[in-house]
This record gives structure tokens, C-alpha cells and sequence, in this order.
């Protein structure tokens, strides 16, 4: 774990989609009283008032409306302890008091994603699948990020072995120093 020179506990969730990051992220904040920073395109959107669709479609054609997301997730999460959970987290939140990587295989997170918006397994598995290249392509060309890339990481959990809880149990236990 990283020492924090002001002494506030942050915790930053990353993962790719269907690991885990936002449920885990909040059961972890929701337990240890902590701020929950889930600041996503649908934030924006509801802020700005237009569709989340269009958001994501103008975030296609222009970076800044990642480099913005990004940054104001950080400005957040520097106002107080908090968890933050992004996609990014453990590259851009350095001050981070711990840096979690949630993963799974590719199999059971496009399961975990049929379960909860449905549609047929394959498309769901391709969906992934092109989800995932397309963030690492975003991420390379915006940050020079690779987001297969995470073994700086205080700590790394393979989501498919424990159910949402015990996942943020075992990050409780990291901060308070505790083995479960």
C-alpha cells in the first residue's frame, strides 16, 4: 500500500467491464463510510442534460470529452476519502492509498453482462470483446495507457473466485491490515 502524505484514505477500483468495479467499488465505501466516485458519461449527460447516446457518440469523435471525464473524476476524489471506481483509477488517481485491479476472464464477464442487460451470449461475448480493444486503443492513444498493464497494483483480485462481497471484503482487510 501507498503512504498519502495528507493522511485521507482513497482507494481506487479499476477493472475492465463486467468484473465488478461499480458494485464492488460501492459495497467497499458504503462499509468503510467513504465517498463513492462513479463519475461516468451518464453523470455528464444527466449534468449537461442531453442523451447518454449522444455523449458517448461525440466522446467517439472528440477526446476531450474523455480527458474532461477523467479529470473531474480525479478533482472528485481529491475533495475527500473516497473509493473511486473507473476504468482508469488505478493509472490516473496517484495519490491513491491503494490501488485495486478486479479481473475475470473474458467468458464470465460477458456472462456477468448478459445477466444484467440480457441479449444472446455470443453477441454479448463479442460485445466484450470489442469493448475491451477499443478502451485499450482509447486509453493507449489519450494517456499512452495500457490497460493490460496492472501490475503496479497494491492489489489484484480474481473476481470469478469470490462474489461481490467477499471481493470487498478482501480489499477491507488490505486497508485495515488484516488477512482474511
Amino acid at each position: 500500500m501507498s503512504s498519502k502524505a495528507d493522511g485521507e484514505l482513497r482507494i481506487a477500483v479499476s477493472g475492465k467491464s463486467g468484473c465488478g468495479n461499480s458494485t464492488v467499488s460501492r459495497i467497499v465505501a458504503e462499509s468503510l463510510g467513504l465517498r463513492l466516485v462513479n463519475y461516468t458519461f451518464h453523470s455528464i449527460a444527466d449534468e449537461r442534460g442531453i442523451p447518454f447516446e449522444e455523449v458517448c457518440r461525440l466522446a467517439e469523435e472528440d477526446s476531450s470529452w474523455d480527458r474532461y471525464l477523467d479529470r473531474r473524476q480525479i478533482e472528485l476524489a481529491m475533495e475527500q476519502p473516497c473509493v473511486l471506481g473507473s476504468r482508469l483509477a488505478v493509472w490516473l488517481l496517484h495519490s491513491a492509498t491503494l490501488k485495486v485491479y478486479l479481473t475475470a476472464s473474458l467468458e464470465e464477464r460477458a456472462r456477468r453482462i448478459q445477466e444484467r442487460e440480457g441479449g444472446a451470449f455470443d453477441e454479448v461475448l463479442q460485445k466484450t470483446l470489442d469493448r475491451d480493444r477499443k478502451d485499450r486503443e482509447r486509453y493507449m492513444r489519450l494517456y499512452n495507457i495500457d490497460n493490460n498493464e496492472f501490475g503496479f497494483v497494491d492489489l489484484i483480485i480474481n473476481t470469478e473466485h469470490h462474489n461481490q462481497h467477499q471481493v470487498a471484503d478482501l480489499i477491507i482487510a488490505e486497508v485495515s491490515g488484516a488477512k482474511l
